[in-house]
């Protein structure tokens, strides 16, 4: 162990993070309570207008958190029973059950072992007659090439949706998330680079029909009050997290720009360490580091010696969804999805927050180094 006093790195810092806004917080809920403004209403109009904006789409509908988000996306364009839906095999759970929630077959996919994101050969290897979607996953905030999925979705008439729960302000080729699909999901959960103080989601697309069905199912179907169109859900974004949200999507930008700042201070700290594969960012993508997530075969161990030295680390997401008892149906057991499996095996989330110091990130780094050499 070093003989460097000890720095605490926690793997996120909520608390630093809000505190420069807790007087705009503190008003906005006053002013939520003095009107008995909580759900939906103008403050929640005022952030669909902003994040819309923001995406650079014509609708943003919000929601009461990202996994809604993601079952009236789906619901919205129609997918159904007997349909099929292709994803990535290595995203969190909510991309996936909000599939079997609209009564559809979710299709797994192998990754790109270079970006960790859904390898797009293996998503049409995987299409069939019953197929109706496809989901790229802009995991850990890195924007899965879109361009490639359009034309893919095209050729085979499907429908293209992203999950963008991730990857709030990320580009791929200068455009934003959101708005390179025919309909996008977000989720504000506090930890996510724009998050609620609680939960909140967004669905944004340039489709004026989509939108309107994302607005009836989040009302229980009622395009206006008593008159439901179709069966529906309470979804409904709270007028005081709409709030909050407005008031952090102000500084997202700059936020984001911080994240990248302190990525690349990782890469160039960890760069050329044996046996460490660090985070790819592919050139025509402009990642906005949701997460920072490195490989290495002794993760199970380098975990804990990161841990005796302060530093709080994750893992973003050990189990892939095909060997996880809900989907043991679909039928795909181990060794499926081989690229999966591997970084599923391998993967450690370093701590990544904008308020995130030099001094954290190079305690960070030479917790790793000493790790390897201790093993040499």
């Amino acid at each position: 162990m070093t003989q460097k006093s000890a720095v605490k790195v926690p793997f996120l810092d909520l608390v630093s993070h809000h505190r420069p806004l807790l007087d705009e917080l503190t008003a906005a809920f006053r002013e939520a309570a003095e009107k008995a403004a909580f759900v939906g209403g103008p403050a929640v109009e005022s952030f669909e207008r902003a994040f819309a904006t923001f995406c650079g789409t014509k609708h943003a509908i919000g929601v009461a958190n990202g996994t809604d988000a993601l079952r009236l996306a789906y619901l919205a364009a129609g997918i159904g029973p007997g349909d099929e839906v292709i994803t990535a095999a290595n995203t969190f759970i909510a991309t996936v059950e909000a599939i079997s929630q609209t009564g559809a077959t979710p299709v797994l996919a192998d990754i790109d072992p270079k970006t960790r994101l859904l390898d797009a050969s293996a998503a049409e290897a995987a299409i069939s007659p019953r197929t109706k979607a496809l989901v790229p996953v802009h995991l850990y905030g890195q924007p899965a090439p879109m361009d490639t999925f359009r034309t893919l979705a095209d050729k085979h008439g499907l429908v293209l949706i992203e999950d963008a729960a991730q990857a709030h302000g990320a580009r791929w080729k200068g455009q934003r998330t959101g708005g390179l699909s025919d309909i996008a999901a977000f989720s504000f959960s506090p930890g996510k680079n724009l998050g609620s103080c609680g939960e909140g989601g967004a669905v944004t697309t340039d489709d004026d029909e989509l939108a309107r069905k994302v607005r009836m199912l989040r009302d229980h179907g009622q395009a206006k009050k008593y008159h439901h169109e179709l069966e529906g859900y309470n979804a409904r974004l709270h007028a005081i997290q709409a709030r909050f949200l407005e008031i952090k999507l102000r500084h997202l930008d700059d936020w984001n720009a911080t994240r990248r700042d302190r990525a690349a201070r990782y890469s160039n700290a960890l760069a050329g360490i044996e046996g460490v594969r660090l985070p790819f960012n592919h050139s025509d993508a402009e990642s906005v580091w949701h997460l920072y997530v490195i490989e290495t075969e002794g993760r199970d161990e380098l975990g804990p010696f990161l841990g005796d030295r302060g530093v709080a680390t994750g893992l973003h997401y050990p189990i892939p969804l095909h060997l996880q008892p809900p989907y043991a149906r679909l039928g795909k057991e181990e060794g499926a999805f081989p690229h999966t499996e591997r970084s599923a095996r391998d993967l450690l989330s370093l701590p990544m927050f904008p308020e995130l110091t030099d001094e954290q990130i190079d305690w960070v780094a030479d917790g790793v180094k000493e790790w390897v050499d201790s093993r040499s």
